[in-house]
């Protein structure tokens, strides 16, 4: 089968920093779907591998990045429950396992939802990896309570990002949250407002920007960027006895006993945690994504959109080349597939 992968980590530019290559059809384990993949979108942790995971020294063998897909299950392992061939599936997979940007790709059952009816395969790509990470994020790491909130706000930093987009939606139709979302652009502050934002806020004044809407505190906060250098802000703007929630680690360290006075809490959310380590409660994302779906499919003002905002046609290196380059410029709205 044809995939596409690196050895060398190269800037986006070089022809060689994604390339296609031919390698085995792999076959399930006993959980395991495999997915004939109809589409895929790119996220910073597919750029950020990409340029870290082979510095200086070449890789043995081709690396394959890739973890959201669309597509149809092909063949199914011995012990498969949940779906069956001809099954239209979506997911974000495992970080410990070669990636989707191939034509087939095996993944865990308890790790896949049932592909939104009413979606394409580009717009479902869109959706897994973000939309577990902000649920997660929002009501299991925060936590605030589905059809909770009322009378409390959340401030959302990114909130045009992959990650921002889904978590504007589900705070907006599953909580009675007040929502706050940072945008520093008009049509990004517009996409956050379509999407379901009260508020809108600079990320490059925080404090003065929340504050000057009359917000003097927030309950929560989800972090989907530059948590280092927001840290401080943050303390700042959380509530006493609230709670934040960051998806990306700090480059430097912060101090996080600001936060004692307040008696304020800071975790981290991570997508691929119940994967990597295996975790007796995996099979939430498989429960997550159709609940996912569901809100997809419906056609009341439950409804959530997908968050793809562009589309490139065809499984080339030059097309993943080119998402690669669109989502490491930093500027991007919603997401971006690619459609096999």
């Amino acid at each position: 089968m044809k995939a596409i992968g690196f050895v060398t980590s190269l800037p986006v530019d070089d022809p060689a920093s994604l390339f296609e290559f031919e390698t085995e059809t792999p076959e399930p384990g006993p959980r395991d779907l495999r997915v004939r993949v109809r589409a895929v979108s790119v996220n910073p942790v597919d750029w950020k591998q990409r340029q870290r995971a082979a510095q200086g020294t070449a890789l043995a063998a081709p690396k394959i990045l890739g973890y959201d897909a669309s597509g149809v299950v092909e063949a199914v392992g011995s012990e498969v429950s949940l779906f069956s061939v001809g099954d239209e599936v979506f997911y974000a997979g495992s970080i410990l396992r070669p990636g989707t940007n191939a034509e087939l790709h095996l993944v865990d059952e308890r790790l896949v939802g049932p592909k939104p009816a009413s979606l394409s395969h580009a717009e479902a790509a869109a959706l897994p990896l973000t939309s577990i990470t902000a649920w997660e994020a929002i009501f299991d790491r925060l936590p605030v309570p589905e059809g909770g909130g009322a009378g409390k706000s959340i401030l959302i930093l990114g909130g045009a990002g992959g990650v921002g987009s889904i978590a504007i939606q589900l705070a907006r139709k599953l909580t009675a949250l007040e929502i706050i979302a940072t945008a520093s652009r008009e049509d990004s502050a517009r996409w956050c407002r379509d999407h379901g934002a009260d508020l809108i806020a600079d990320h490059r004044d925080l404090i003065t920007s929340v504050r000057g809407q009359h917000r003097h505190h927030v309950d929560y906060i989800l972090c989907t960027n530059q948590s280092g250098p927001h840290f401080d802000a943050m303390a700042e703007l959380i509530a006493p006895q609230g709670a934040i929630c960051s998806i990306v680690g700090t480059e430097r360290p912060v101090e996080i006993s600001k936060l004692m006075g307040k008696s304020a809490s800071f975790g981290f959310e991570l997508m691929f945690t119940r994967s990597t380590f295996q975790t007796e409660d995996m099979i939430e994302q498989h429960r997550l994504l159709g609940r996912v779906a569901h809100l997809v499919d419906r056609t009341d003002s439950g409804r959530i959109k997908t968050t793809l905002s562009e589309t490139l046609t065809g499984f080339t290196a030059e097309n993943h080349r080119q998402a690669h380059k669109m989502v490491e410029a930093g500027s991007m709205i919603g997401k971006v597939a690619i459609a096999y």
